[in-house]
Formats: structure tokens, C-alpha cells, sequence
């Protein structure tokens, strides 16, 4: 089916994906992925040891220690965007730096840098909540949906 796709473009066309096909770059999927597994491990790693420290050293529960948890986790990346550093560890790791919480507020801090200078208001709070206000609300909505079943499911069963 390739073949008769080539067949029909204009020669021009054909030569142009040939020459494309050769100089396309050929990205590392593999070193890519270990890059992108080493360094969002890295990340879980040290939320990990924020979780412990406030669990030993201000009692928190494994319950409770989460929210201060993701408190700082989003500081800590809210600093290191705006030093731009977190840039540089996103270009290096890929989707690494994507883990959810870190990756999340570093998309926010990013767009109200770079709209800082149409104003607080129109610049940084609209354009901040671009990306932040459709994930929230998809958040809520499936938060809701999935309560309502619950709650139907335990009704229904008894349980």
C-alpha cells in the first residue's frame, strides 16, 4: 500500500521524502527512556525522602505526610524553574521531569514567567490558569464521577 502511495505522488514529491528519509534525524529511544526512568526515579526518590523526613521529624502520619510533601515538591520546583534550572533537567531527561507533581507546576510557573511582563492579572493569572483551570476541572469532574459510582456501587451491593 506504501508502494502505491509513492506511485501516485509527482516525481519532486518522491525525491523529497527520500531525501527527508535520509536526513531525518534518528533519535536514542533507549537511552532516552533510561534517561527519562533514571531521573523521574531521582525525583520520586527524593519525594520520597521529603515524605520521610517530616514523618520522623515532625510526626506525621504516612497519611498526613503526603500533602506537606507535595507542598514542597511544588516550592522546590517553582524555585528551580524560575532559576532555570528545572529547564535544563527537562531537556536532559525528557518525560522524566514530567512526574505529575513536579512536572504539573513546573508548566504553571513557566507560563506565568514568560506572561509576567502583560501584568499580574491579564498576563500571569489567565495565562497561568490556561493550562492549570482544564486540568482542574477534568480533575473535580472525574473526582465527582467516580464518588457518584462509588456511592452507587455501596448502595447497591450493601457493603
Amino acid at each position: 500500500m506504501a508502494d502505491q502511495k509513492k506511485k501516485q505522488l509527482p516525481p519532486e514529491a518522491q525525491q523529497y521524502q527520500a531525501l527527508q528519509a535520509k536526513r531525518e534525524t534518528k533519535r536514542p529511544v533507549i537511552k532516552n527512556c533510561i534517561k527519562a526512568f533514571l531521573i523521574g526515579g531521582f525525583i520520586c526518590l527524593i519525594g520520597q525522602l521529603i515524605t520521610t523526613f517530616y514523618i520522623y521529624f515532625f510526626n506525621f502520619t504516612e497519611q498526613t505526610a503526603g500533602n506537606p510533601t507535595v507542598a514542597t515538591l511544588i516550592i522546590v520546583t517553582m524555585f528551580l524553574t524560575g532559576f532555570g534550572i528545572y529547564d535544563h533537567l527537562g531537556q536532559f531527561a525528557g518525560a522524566g521531569t514530567a512526574v505529575p507533581v513536579t512536572g504539573f507546576a513546573n508548566a504553571v510557573i513557566s507560563s506565568a514567567i514568560e506572561h509576567r511582563t502583560e501584568g499580574f492579572i491579564l498576563g500571569v493569572g489567565t495565562n497561568m490558569l490556561k493550562l492549570a483551570g482544564p486540568v482542574i476541572v477534568y480533575g473535580v469532574f472525574a473526582s465527582f464521577i467516580i464518588a457518584l459510582l462509588k456511592t452507587l456501587f455501596t448502595k447497591l451491593i450493601g457493603t
